[in-house]
């Protein structure tokens, strides 16, 4: 599979195109960017070429990885889409539920493998464990405190537009859903309050009759950041193991899981359909916010799929 590497910024630098480059089963076959210097060395650094119009990329592969904003990401991957290109997105992978239902639309009706790269989906003891969770049932309660300080340290993100604009919701959200819906069952009802500067809290409840809290944050102190996940129900009290694997490793995983959809026609469980649904249930949250008061959820198109399945 010969697949285009679409952004240049800190995340395609310094995960997506060392993956792309070093995974034995796939042909690294070009970089574009809104800036094309930025593309450029990118570009010679693996040894591939530089496009300097995406277009022209996505029609010289068989797939594209996205590196983009999400307002851009929304954008590219839908052209990519109507080309009949596979796609590996980040999340979320659009700002609007319209936007995301047109990227799922075009994926479905072309027959096309798609991933969403949510870190902690791919690579380490954390996807086994997850799967072992979700095939257990009988759970209660969850709790996600997933607390970032990327506005409070030198991180290369905190200068990100988009995120100074959406918050810890649009780019922490995500990766929470992406662990509490497989295990829960699909979200029903979103309640969200909101806490210091970016952070967010949320009460969901779930279509399996469990509830879930989940607080995010990119402002959170240095010394208070990390991420914890508590399961409790019939099986007792079950944390998410501390030990995760590089991004570049993970992002290597998700290009195995792309492949593998595009090789036999079943979609992975974080499919851009599932990519649709984190974004439905985040601008829930974000009416919530909002207005006040809980917003209930239309059922899913497609169940929300397990790990594994």
């Amino acid at each position: 599979m010969r697949i285009g590497l679409l952004g240049t910024g800190p995340w395609a630098r310094g995960v997506h195109a060392p993956a792309l480059a070093g995974h034995p089963g796939v042909e690294f076959a070009g970089v574009w960017g809104r800036r094309p210097e930025a593309a450029a060395a990118i570009a010679a650094e693996h040894g591939v070429p530089a496009y300097e119009d995406a277009d022209k990329l996505i029609a010289d592969v068989d797939a594209v990885a996205v590196a983009l904003a999400p307002q851009a990401q929304a954008e590219v991957a839908l052209r990519a889409a109507e080309a009949g290109r596979h796609l590996l997105l980040d999340k979320p992978v659009a700002l609007t539920v319209p936007e995301a239902r047109r990227i799922a639309d075009a994926v479905a009706a072309n027959r096309l493998a798609s991933v969403v790269f949510f870190t902690l989906r791919f690579g380490g003891e954390r996807v086994g464990w997850l799967a072992e969770q979700a095939g257990r049932g009988g759970w209660f309660t969850a709790r996600c405190d997933w607390l970032g300080a990327v506005f409070t340290t030198d991180s290369p993100y905190a200068a990100s537009p988009w995120r100074r604009e959406k918050g810890a919701l649009w780019d922490i959200g995500p990766h929470a859903l992406s662990l509490l819906l497989p295990v829960l069952g699909d979200a029903a009802t979103v309640t969200a309050a909101p806490g210091p500067a970016d952070t967010a809290h949320l009460l969901i409840g779930h279509t399996g009759g469990a509830s879930s809290t989940v607080s995010v944050s990119l402002t959170a102190p240095p010394e208070a950041a990390g991420v914890v996940l508590e399961l409790r129900g019939e099986a007792g009290v079950h944390r998410l193991p501390e030990q995760g694997v590089p991004p570049v490793d993970a992002f290597g995983k998700a290009v195995d899981a792309l492949l593998a959809a595009a090789d036999s026609g079943t979609p992975h469980p974080c499919d851009a359909a599932f990519g649709l649904r984190v974004v439905e249930i985040l601008a829930a949250a974000e009416r919530s916010l909002a207005d006040g008061g809980t917003v209930r959820l239309p059922a899913a198109a497609d169940p929300v799929p397990v790990p594994g399945a």
